[in-house]
């Protein structure tokens, strides 16, 4: 009986691939043996004392993170919870062809319980399992070289013949490297699995590359490349089959099928020997030569034609990726051009998908254009969203959505499916939401009844962990700067997406706020210091997102009608409610009694508590997540910054008005000192 070999490697990097401790000796094929899930504990992190913080924060963990992964498109959640010295990040990663959520959730579910029993009071560990990943520390993890802390190795024990070893391991190197092509470049899941022919003993050799999903195309490929190049040689020469598990990325080869469904590429067997020439004579050779004359010239002037179109096609694509990054520069990088030529999308397509931009297909109107309801040739529904042509910020929100959003990936976010830049037009493509955006229905005086009290929590705790994604947990650390109701998009199942990301800043990841000459946005969801001063942090976005948990719970716009004689800020309404004991009057009075009272009243304290005059008394938003999904104590209140607007004032700044110009149309009050600049960490 054959045998499996498994070994585990802690901190590997290109000069430390060498350091292997065997573990154990097992039985094949690989799939049965030592069974999973494999653990790395990582001493080195220290250990917690049982009923500690710490603790607390794991069991947090337990209770969040299987639903996190699994509503995931990508089947992939990360983040972090707590406060230091007690902080702790975490990461989860089932594998691309899980069938469903319920599996991916009780398999998270069951790794952070394996997690405490195989590594007791540890602060780091890592759960390799099928079909997921986890990992938890007190450590923030890497999205660049060195990408994995610890990986597991594991190889099939058998040999492949002498004869057939070198053909073998060139027809594995194919494979393996053509299926990390496939998975970095699949802008979802990054994920890939592959089969190829070989010969009569192995007919076929299956492969699955992964990496998490927050990694660019880029990253991913080259943390796959390295484990293949340093692993391959080293541990996998001559195996029918092998493993390599890292947290960040992860591929495998067998000779058997062990992932479900078809594979997503095919590569053909080796060329197979050329057939003997066929000989003869006289009239019969002849009319075997006229045979195949009549049958090869018209396949030969066939092939000449696929040829001619498809160098056509390639030259059209390639213009209109050339259209596009002209277009796009001159602030765009080499990479971010390839980034997004694979979505580039034919204009005749959205023109059928639209019914030629057809007004019964009109979904809205905003600032940069007309958004569109269209359906693709295989029944996708999208949203066409059609830039005005002579719109030149039209091209700024393009090239900062379609570079930013490209690279995002969460359930929270909405998703970009293409873009299309031909004949003048600047076309942006995304995932449709049913039920619009959340102004449409919260302050629609029918429609906010479909709004029940679950159904406005979840929109909540959705916008929270977006953001926190986009603040802290994405590779990126972006500002949106335009939060608001319009920019909340709901699917069929009212789980909110953020949308609009054409006036997003990326901030360095040591860099606090930055200081601006010009302002975007919208007035009533803008902090004080933005307005005012220019400055501009993650902290702006918290202040946006307590002005809409107000929105959520009272059901009012903000700058809403309160009295016959004039406009009053919301923010001000809710303090003086709040400070009177009578916060339960704001509450939204078509939820009738149907809601828990102490939760509201909760969400109108994070309210108050996001819009706090100075950026620093905010919470961050993974700290927000805490209180919405916890019994923690909630911190003090100070007075907020009000913002009155005069009546018959645009709200809207998407044109960036000049901070040295007039406020004409909006007066900015603040009864708290000056907002303390931050200092950069």
């Amino acid at each position: 009986m054959s045998t499996a070999t498994t070994a585990s490697l802690t901190g590997v990097t290109a000069a430390t691939a060498g350091l292997v401790l065997l573990l154990l000796m097992l039985h094949a094929p690989l799939t049965d043996a030592q069974p999973m899930p494999w653990q790395l504990c990582n001493t080195s992190s220290g250990n917690y004392t049982a009923n500690s913080t710490y603790q607390a924060n794991i069991r947090y963990l337990a209770t969040s993170l299987p639903a996190y992964a699994s509503s995931s498109p990508s089947l992939f959640a990360s983040g972090s919870s707590g406060a230091p010295p007690d902080s702790i990040y975490a990461l989860a990663l089932c594998r691309g062809d899980t069938t469903n959520a319920s599996s991916c959730a009780a398999c998270v579910a069951a790794a952070i319980r394996s997690a405490q029993q195989l590594c007791p009071l540890a602060k780091s560990a890592t759960i390799y399992d099928d079909p997921c990943i986890l990992r938890f520390s007190n450590e923030a993890f890497p999205i660049s070289p060195p990408y994995n802390r610890g990986i597991y190795v594991a190889w099939n024990y058998d040999n492949v013949s002498a004869a057939v070893a070198p053909a073998f391991a060139a027809a594995v190197a194919r494979l393996v490297n053509a299926t990390a092509d496939y998975a970095a470049a699949d802008s979802v899941r990054r994920f890939g699995t592959g089969e190829e022919a070989f010969d009569a003993t192995y007919p076929r050799i299956y492969s699955l590359a992964q990496c998490t999903p927050d990694m660019t195309a880029a990253d991913c490929r080259s943390c796959l490349g390295d484990m293949i190049a340093q692993m391959t040689p080293k541990y996998f020469v001559a195996r029918p089959g092998g493993r390599v598990l890292g947290v960040r990325c992860n591929f495998r080869f067998e000779t058997y099928p062990f992932f479900f469904g078809q594979p997503l590429l095919q590569l053909p067997g080796p060329s197979p020997s050329p057939a003997p020439p066929m000989t003869g004579a006289g009239e019969k050779s002849k009319n075997k030569t006229s045979a195949i004359l009549a049958i090869s010239i018209p396949t030969v002037a066939v092939v000449l034609a696929i040829g001619v179109g498809v160098a056509w096609f390639c030259s059209w694509r390639w213009r209109s990726r050339r259209l596009a990054a002209k277009t796009l520069r001159p602030n765009s990088s080499l990479d971010d051009m390839q980034s997004f030529g694979s979505l580039i999308l034919d204009l005749s397509t959205l023109r059928t998908a639209t019914d030629d931009f057809s007004e019964h297909r009109r979904l809205g109107e905003g600032g940069f254009g007309v958004v569109y309801k269209g359906d693709l040739p295989e029944g996708q529904e999208i949203a066409v969203k059609r830039l005005a042509q002579t719109s030149r910020q039209g091209i700024e929100e393009l090239k900062t959505e379609l570079l930013l959003v490209a690279k995002l990936n969460h359930n929270n976010l909405v998703r970009l499916i293409g873009v299309c830049l031909e004949e003048n037009e600047k076309i942006l493509v995304y995932e449709y939401m049913p039920n619009r955006s959340l102004d449409t229905i919260l302050f629609d005086v029918e429609k906010i009844k479909e709004l029940d009290w679950e159904r406005r929590f979840k929109i909540i705790n959705g916008i929270a962990r977006g953001l926190q994604y986009l603040h802290e947990d994405s590779q990126l650390k972006i500002v949106h700067r335009d939060l608001k109701a319009s920019n909340v998009l709901l699917d069929s199942a009212y789980n909110p997406k953020i949308s609009d990301f054409g006036l997003a800043k990326i901030f360095g990841r040591d860099q606090s706020q930055v200081i601006t000459h010009r302002i975007a946005g919208t007035y009533g969801y803008m902090p004080p210091e933005y307005a005012m001063r220019g400055q501009y942090s993650i902290k702006s976005d918290v202040f946006s997102f307590g002005v809409l948990v107000l929105e959520i719970i009272t059901g009012r716009r903000n700058f809403g009608s309160y009295g016959s004689d004039h406009d009053v800020d919301l923010i001000y309404v809710a303090w003086e409610h709040w400070t009177s004991d009578i916060a339960i009057e704001l509450i939204d009075p078509s939820l009738g009694n149907n809601y828990p009272i102490d939760k509201v009243l909760k969400c109108i304290h994070i309210g108050l508590l996001c819009v706090q005059p100075k950026p620093a008394d905010r919470p961050l938003m993974s700290a927000v997540n805490v209180m919405l999904s916890s019994t923690v104590r909630l911190p003090s209140l100070s007075r907020p910054a009000f913002c009155y607007q005069e009546i018959g004032a645009s709200s809207d700044v998407n044109s960036e008005q000049n901070l040295l110009g007039p406020y004409n149309s909006t007066k900015m009050y603040q009864d708290e000192a000056p907002v303390t600049e931050l200092e950069p960490r």
